[in-house]
């Protein structure tokens, strides 16, 4: 048995698998926010709530949005900010008495919709989440890839490619930077863009919603976004040219997205032809506490 645990700024959640992928318990409880011995005392409560549950002990593989510092073996780039600086796979597996597995949770997300998922039988998974913020994880046959330091898919920290005059020189990041992809292409950033243009404050969905009623100016704040989602990606493209890209988070359930991207991207790719799969997330909100659990597939 397999156990997953997302580690989240507003929820812990922990599933068990079977061997075939098939769920076999699943239980989640609120973020002790701001206390971390808080948060691995919920993360043990977890897992020994699944194991009675099941009557078997599992693997334990951890998403958290972060990763640890290649250098100091420490939490680092964690928005749950009581998590950095901490030896977190060394607290949880004394905790557990066991062996656990640490990783991102961009890619988890990527690890599981390359295991079972969209890109399932794809040998490199782009799995790119559009939230809040704005980010991606890669799976190589299926393995989570997170570089010499621990950053592999931080794609949403980079500047917006081929930025026109009007968009530098971009709006702060949390990051300290001006104009990273993650100010554009994230929910928070459609949101900011149509409230900025319009004077009117709206939330992604309703943004959607409004342009699928016919509304001119959502038309134009959806047109702006997908030019500036289609530059972002086909950067990407021109560097690891994936097998597939799969989207995840509440931007991916805008479903004109799947029709209007490829066509789009075509216009920036350093290529004849775009012919790469954009597809939607196939576990949704489960796709990262999954792609924890299959850290132990092997």
């Amino acid at each position: 048995m397999r156990i997953g645990i997302d580690w989240g700024g507003t929820k812990i959640e922990a599933q068990a698998l079977g061997e075939d992928g098939a769920m076999l318990g699943r239980h989640r409880v609120p973020t002790p926010k701001g206390d971390y011995e808080g948060c691995v005392r919920a993360i043990v409560g977890l897992v020994a709530a699944l194991e009675t549950e099941t009557g078997r002990r599992g693997t334990v593989g951890i998403g958290i949005p972060g990763a640890l510092s290649p250098v100091t073996g420490l939490v680092m780039n964690a928005n749950s900010t009581w998590n950095i600086g901490r030896p977190l796979d060394k607290d949880i597996e004394a905790a557990l008495g066991r062996e656990v597995r640490v990783e991102n949770d961009a890619n988890c997300f990527a690890v599981s919709e390359a295991t079972d998922g969209a890109g399932a039988g794809s040998e490199i998974v782009w799995g790119v989440i559009l939230g809040t913020g704005a980010g991606s994880g890669i799976a190589i046959r299926g393995r989570a890839v997170g570089g010499r330091n621990r950053i592999a898919g931080e794609w949403g920290h980079n500047p917006l490619p081929w930025p026109r005059d009007d968009e530098r020189p971009g709006a702060p990041c949390f990051c300290g930077k001006l104009g990273c992809i993650e100010t554009f292409v994230s929910g928070t950033g459609i949101e900011r863009d149509h409230r900025e243009r319009t004077g009117t404050a709206l939330a992604a969905p309703a943004i959607a919603e409004a342009m699928r009623a016919g509304d001119d100016e959502a038309k134009r704040t959806y047109d702006l976004y997908l030019d500036r989602l289609a530059r972002s990606l086909a950067h990407v493209v021109n560097i690891l040219d994936p097998d597939v890209i799969v989207l995840g988070g509440g931007m991916s359930n805008v479903d004109e997205l799947y029709a209007d991207l490829p066509a789009k991207i075509d216009d920036y790719t350093f290529s004849d032809a775009f012919v790469t799969p954009v597809l939607k997330n196939r576990h949704g909100d489960s796709s990262g506490v999954r792609g924890a659990a299959w850290l132990w597939k092997e």
